[in-house]
Formats: C-alpha cells, structure tokens, sequence
C-alpha cells in the first residue's frame, strides 16, 4: 500500500473517532493519560492516544580499533533520537482490547535517510475473564524471563532498561517484539504471562555454521516458549500491556518476586570436530525482585535485582552498542566496535539498580532529583576475564514526573582482547550521555 494511501486511511480512522468522542464531550473522561477520546458514557470503552521523544547528547570513548565511515576514532560526539514511539490504545468492548505502536529507534547520523519507522506492536486480545485470563495474538511484547525483556520506555529508573534481558534483541524477533500467541492475567496476587512465538528469520546468519562457537541457526525455527511470573507483595500492578514501569515516584508501594525463562528447540547451531553441524537448544532463565516505595510524601526509594542463566551453546556472545555511533573496526576486536561490550552471552548474569527520589523545588518549582546507579556483571564462557559495565547518573523531574525530564548518565564498560588464545581485558571506556524526554 503506498504511504499516501495509509495517510488518508489513518486519517478517516482518526476523524471517525474524533466524531464519536465529541457525542461524549460533556462527559467525564477516563483518567488513563494520554489523550483519551471516550466511546460510551462510563469512559470503559476508549480509544487512547500517546507518544514519547527522547533525544541523545553524547560523548564516546571509542573501543580500540574503532572507524567511522572507514577513519579510525578515538571519540566521538553525536546527537540521535534514542526513540521516538506512538500507541494507540483501544478498549473496542467490554472483552476486546486492540493495542499498536508505531516509530523508531536508534535515529543517528549515519542511519538510512527518509527510512527507518515501524509497527513495534500490533495486537488484539479476548478477555474471558477481565482480571484472571486474556487471550491475545500478534506481534507483541508479551515476552518471558525477566521484568525488563518488556520494559516501559517512557518510565525507565536508569537512562536505559537493563537490555541484556531481551535477550534476542534484533536477532530473530524486532526489537524484543514477536509473533505470539499468548495468555496473561492475574490470579490474586500472582501475575503470569505464557507464549508460544513464531521466531523471525536471523538477521545475517550465513548458510552454514563458520566454526565451533555456537551462534544462531538459519534452518526453519522451531517454536518459541516463554513465560514470567511474579508474585506481588504490595500494590498490585497494570498489565493492560506488557511493558513493565522502572520506577514509580512514589505513586506505588511495589514490592514483587519474579521468574520465568524462554526455550527454543535446536536455536543454535555450530560445527564439531568432524566438521560436521549440531544443534543445540537456547534455554534462558531468570529471577528478579522489585521494589519502590514512598519513604515520605516526597520522597522514595527504587531498586531491583536480577539474576540470569543463558545457555545459547558453548562460546556463543554478542557484542551489543546501542545506538552506536560508529560504523566498524579496522580489524578484528574481542568486545566489538564504538561504544559495544559483551553484553549477552551463554553463562551467568547478576544485575542491580537503584534510585532515590529526593523532594520537590530541589532546582526549581516542583521539580525532582532522582540520581540512580547500575552494574551488570557477567561471567560469559567466552570471556576469560569476568565483564563489569557500570552506570551513574541522574533524572530531572522537570515537572515532577517522566512528561517532560532531563537525563544524564555515565557508562564504563570494558573492552577485551585476544592474548595467547585468551579473551583477557584490556581497558576501560566511558560513554556520557545527556537526554531529554517527553511523553504524553
């Protein structure tokens, strides 16, 4: 369908919506954020529309090695567009719920021009039991394993979610979304989530395994299953849809237990000894605990846990730079090019953060200060050395919460190289990055 024909239909959609909500103008609305166009006289049937923005300043200590467009850099200043995001929610009756989102992420210098936006979300969903069970299909993030393989953007603690959780991340699924059919709801206080996904084709897998390390297969997927499970011991949370929120600002007593894990069926491949190909099965597992709490009427206290055992096959790791703003290497590197470091892998992962929200007017009328802290580490079996990646950093509730707030963080990841066969650690780099968010 060419584009101006998708404009014109979005536009007859949007006009029909906008002429039912104004039957209702005099109405009360929903109190659901975003802009909300109510569809009948109580508000439970809606249709709600937001956004998100968020803008990158940033500094990069360059891993050795490093070039953009084919010149060797040491550091490099850039500014992108780490995500820019629309949703359409859509309450259509009292069992259907329609959910999408659309736009783009990682929008930098050297990104393909006039191209790049897409569906990060596409789904429909049947509730046989509003609280306890819904059933629901599509390309969703109704993911396993981790609180943070579905994070909420818009209400992330640190600058960026913990992404070693989605753990496939632009490998076989987009951007941690997937075709799925899945089940969710909540059974008192126990909130569950199962899937069985359709894995999309591997980005660059050759033909044919290149050696003894384990990477992903390029035969026809078998299915993928999937599930996490958390017990909340306080405050209940929203699972309208499946992003989980990285902080609450006190607006919550939060305090959950959680666990789940992803499986796929011969994922991985690799050459033997003989020069021959075997499968191995991917089997993820994770367990985590949240908690964020109001200590007084302005102040509050976020912090989570995770653990993390990967098993994608032996010697299997992937270097991940978000939104690098490098392009390649002038040769071979252990840890990746630009602002990359091992970041998922088969082995054992420990993560934590934390943040403290301080009261109002601490730099201006009914603003916040919230300075957070995060560590992964990992002990990859690729790696001889253990990886250590270290965030410090601040919000600035320019308004009191995530509508409109100012970020800076620092990050120090370490670099690695080959010696005598040995994947040892060489150095350290920083990366500084300065953002500025808005969401409605």
């Amino acid at each position: 369908m060419e584009k101006k024909h998708f404009l014109l239909i979005a536009c007859l959609i949007f006009v029909s919506v906008l002429s039912r909500a104004q039957d209702n103008s005099e109405k009360e609305k929903p109190k659901r954020g975003g802009v909300v166009f109510s569809l009948n006289e109580d508000g439970s049937r809606y249709v709600k529309l937001s956004g998100l923005g968020q803008i990158w300043l940033r500094n990069t200590q360059m891993n050795p090695g490093t070039t953009i467009n084919g010149y060797d850099t040491d550091s490099y200043s850039d500014i992108s567009i780490r995500r820019l995001r629309f949703q359409v929610f859509a309450q259509v009756s009292d069992k259907v719920f329609f959910y999408t989102q659309f736009g783009q992420n990682n929008f930098n210098f050297h990104s393909p021009k006039y191209d790049g936006a897409f569906f990060h979300d596409a789904l429909i969903e049947y509730a046989v039991d509003k609280e306890k069970l819904s059933f629901g299909a599509g390309l969703t993030g109704w993911s396993g394993l981790n609180r943070y393989a579905s994070p909420s953007t818009g209400g992330i603690l640190t600058l960026d979610a913990p992404l070693y959780q989605q753990a496939t991340n632009g490998v076989n699924d987009q951007f941690l979304r997937k075709l799925s059919v899945y089940a969710k709801g909540q059974l008192g206080k126990l909130d569950y989530r199962i899937a069985v996904s359709q894995p999309m084709t591997v980005s660059g897998a050759p033909e044919e395994p290149a050696g003894t390390d384990f990477s992903f297969s390029n035969e026809p997927a078998k299915k993928q299953v999937q599930g996490y499970f958390k017990y909340m011991l306080m405050d209940k949370e929203s699972n309208l849809t499946p992003y989980e929120t990285g902080t609450y600002l006190g607006k919550k007593s939060v305090f959950n237990i959680g666990g789940g894990f992803i499986y796929q069926q011969d994922a991985m491949w690799a050459l033997d000894n003989n020069a021959d190909i075997v499968n191995e099965d991917m089997v993820l597992f994770g367990l985590d605990v949240f908690y964020d709490t109001p200590l007084t009427d302005e102040t509050a206290l976020t912090a989570y846990a995770a653990y993390t055992n990967y098993d994608f096959g032996n010697g299997y790791v992937r270097n991940v730079g978000v939104n690098n703003a490098a392009t390649g290497s002038n040769g071979a590197t252990v840890g990746g090019y630009g602002g990359a470091f091992p970041m998922v892998g088969t082995g054992n992962t420990i993560y934590a953060q934390a943040g403290y929200l301080f009261g109002k007017n601490i730099l201006s009328e009914g603003g916040k200060l919230q300075p957070f802290a995060a560590l992964q580490y990992s002990d990859y079996d690729y790696l001889d050395d253990s990886m250590v990646m270290y965030e410090l950093g601040a919000n600035y509730l320019i308004h009191g919460g995530h509508g409109s707030k100012l970020s800076f963080m620092y990050q120090s990841r370490p670099t690695y190289e080959n010696v005598g066969g040995e994947n040892v650690m060489d150095t350290r780099k920083g990366m500084a990055v300065l953002q500025y968010q808005v969401s409605f």
